[in-house]
């Protein structure tokens, strides 16, 4: 993925231009940013079980506190980013330990409600967040090697960067006493309490881990778009976020990224399908509701619940482990055959000298 921006590799149907070229780059850096996105969310719902319809605030605090740090503070790009993170952070401590005093569908609709605040919030203060026009990226403090369509290949290869720390961030928690922990309080958190441990206190750590990498998500968006809109913390996002984990495989690091990725693709191919000659020739039983990108994914998505229900990533592990299973039954039936053989042998030799 690093060695891509170099290469000329065209994949006509999928990919717009070569992949060294702006359009391809832009394109690919955009899939990593909701992949990065999706592996957060997948820390809250595959790890934690906890599923949440405020994710996106998160993420539009990332995009909307780094614009808020370089045009009101007019400080240089890499304190905005800290400054934005740690917004972030705060915004997920305080939201998530009010969320987390109930859980399962309440939970959702706390989640879902902060969202709305946010969302509210910033169409409302449109001197601070541009309102429902969003927030340019002020490019005065951000360095050159960022800015305009001939950097497009740093900025895809700094989504990468943040693609590899958000992956390698989860895959810590995944495998961290923290994420035994958490896993733990997802099938049973009664018994947790009563080993005298304390799931509350986890499940709120790994809740702000998730929000951080969100709005460093939301970081590497607004730079990457040169601006937010108020749909980045909107529970839309939300939504589309956890359909790229259960269409990936919830519970699977690497299916988050396919997720994301898959989606992203075609979310944005669609739409110049949609819009192709192809479609606007064909009857309007046909036309109208193929000329609706969302209405391909809606369609999609069904029929990946319908006949993959664990997502691509589920129905692959399963099928891998079918096929190990298959080994080891094979294996077994080997190594009883050949411990046969030799007591065959010895009852044919017995009769033989009786």
């Amino acid at each position: 993925m690093a060695l891509l921006p170099l290469l000329n590799i065209s994949i006509p149907g999928i990919l717009p231009t070569p992949t060294y070229q702006p359009g391809t780059l832009a394109l690919l850096s955009l899939c990593m940013v909701f992949a990065a996105l999706a592996l957060s969310y997948n820390l809250l719902l595959g790890t934690a079980g906890m599923l949440s319809f405020g994710h996106a605030l998160y993420f539009g605090a990332g995009a909307y506190g780094l614009g808020i740090a370089l045009e009101l503070l007019g400080v240089p790009l890499w304190p905005g980013i800290f400054l934005a993170l740690v917004g972030g952070m705060l915004i997920a401590l305080v939201t998530g330990a009010v969320a987390m005093r109930v859980s399962g569908i309440p939970f959702a609709m706390v989640t879902l409600a902060f969202a709305q605040a946010g969302s509210v919030l910033v169409r409302r203060n449109s001197e601070v967040t541009g309102g429902e026009e969003g927030l340019s990226l002020n490019t005065d403090n951000v360095p050159d090697v960022l800015i305009g369509v001939v950097n497009t290949r740093n900025l895809y290869w700094l989504t990468l960067a943040v693609l590899v720390i958000v992956y390698l961030v989860t895959l810590w928690v995944d495998t961290s006493r923290l994420g035994h922990l958490v896993r733990a309080t997802r099938e049973n958190e009664q018994r947790v309490r009563v080993l005298g441990l304390r799931p509350y206190r986890a499940k709120l750590f790994v809740f702000v881990i998730a929000a951080v990498l969100a709005s460093l998500a939301g970081v590497a968006y607004m730079l990457l778009q040169s601006g937010t809109v108020p749909r980045a913390v909107s529970a839309d996002l939300t939504i589309t976020v956890l359909v790229m984990v259960v269409l990936g495989g919830v519970g699977f690091r690497w299916g988050a990224i396919v997720g994301g990725v898959l989606y992203t693709l075609l979310d944005q191919r669609l739409t110049v399908l949609a819009g192709s000659e192809a479609i606007a020739g064909l009857p309007d039983v046909l036309r109208v509701p193929l000329s609706e990108p969302l209405f391909l994914l809606g369609v999609l998505f069904i029929l990946v619940v319908m006949f993959l229900p664990g997502g691509i990533a589920g129905t692959v592990d399963a099928w891998l482990r079918r096929r190990r299973g298959e080994r080891a039954r094979v294996l077994l039936r080997a190594i009883d055959d050949a411990e046969r053989v030799p007591t065959a042998q010895a009852a044919t030799e017995s009769q033989a000298r009786v």
